[in-house]
């Protein structure tokens, strides 16, 4: 059931959290001068950048069509100081866009940005390192309060979310989404192949690479995410929504 978008709250529970996760790395909104937008819809993207140029005097606002795209512009060009994602990309729907740039951006605070607020997926996005997860329906001040607050260590969601787990669960769906951001970009595809219930002699005919190959990455994802079968792999990416359906 999608929860109503109104202006986004840390709450209790979320302020505490900042401390732990965030109070290391808290920053003065200032300081984040390089800006990282990832999203396929150019007037989203060109939206967003107008937004932080003219409410934050932005320096460089970048922009990325895929998490590919990000993947290797960070690569390129260097970490950002803040990262905006949208939750539904061409190569990557759900909690695998903020699985895959934590493993890359460790310490930088990564805003998840969807017309989805589900609660469950909003769980799942911040269980796998989100600073912050708003709606694309967010209007301008609120937005721009919101990610000031997110840059300065807050953790935000949005108004009425109420999260699925809480304590030691909550504890364990984040180790679990840490689990899966240690495997390869080609382990996180064939986990993906995986999950769509795909065969390892398909998986090799689809990738390219050899059977025996399929099988050796299969192991290695099982010993990352400490699962004794493929079923039980599914069941541990659909426990943090790793991949959605397209």
């Amino acid at each position: 059931m999608t929860t109503p978008m109104q202006a986004p709250t840390s709450g209790a529970k979320g302020a505490d959290s900042a401390a732990g996760a965030g109070a290391a790395r808290r920053r003065s909104a200032d300081q984040v001068q390089d800006i990282l937008i990832v999203d396929d819809h150019p007037l989203m993207c060109d939206a967003l950048a107008l937004t932080l140029k003219i409410s934050f005097g932005r320096k460089t606002v970048r922009t990325a069509r895929s998490l590919a795209a990000a993947v290797e512009q960070i690569r390129t060009h260097g970490a950002p100081d803040a990262v905006i994602l949208d939750l539904n990309l061409p190569d990557a729907r759900g909690a695998e866009g903020i699985v895959t740039l934590r493993r890359q951006l460790p310490d930088v605070p990564i805003t998840m940005i969807s017309a989805d607020l589900e609660n469950a997926m909003i769980s799942a996005a911040m269980a796998a390192g989100a600073q912050g997860y708003i709606a694309k329906s967010l209007g301008r001040e609120a937005l721009v309060d919101s990610l000031r607050r997110m840059w300065e260590g807050e953790r935000i969601t949005p108004e009425g979310y109420e999260p699925e787990a809480a304590g030691s669960e909550e504890d364990a769906r984040a180790e679990l989404a840490r689990r899966f951001a240690t495997l390869t970009p080609q382990q996180m595809k064939i986990l993906r192949l995986i999950c769509q219930g795909k065969a390892n002699k398909e998986i090799s005919y689809e990738l390219s690479i050899a059977e025996a190959t399929v099988k050796t990455h299969i192991t290695a994802i099982m010993s990352k995410i400490n699962a004794r079968r493929r079923t039980q792999a599914v069941l541990l990416a659909n426990s943090v929504r790793l991949f959605e359906p397209g």
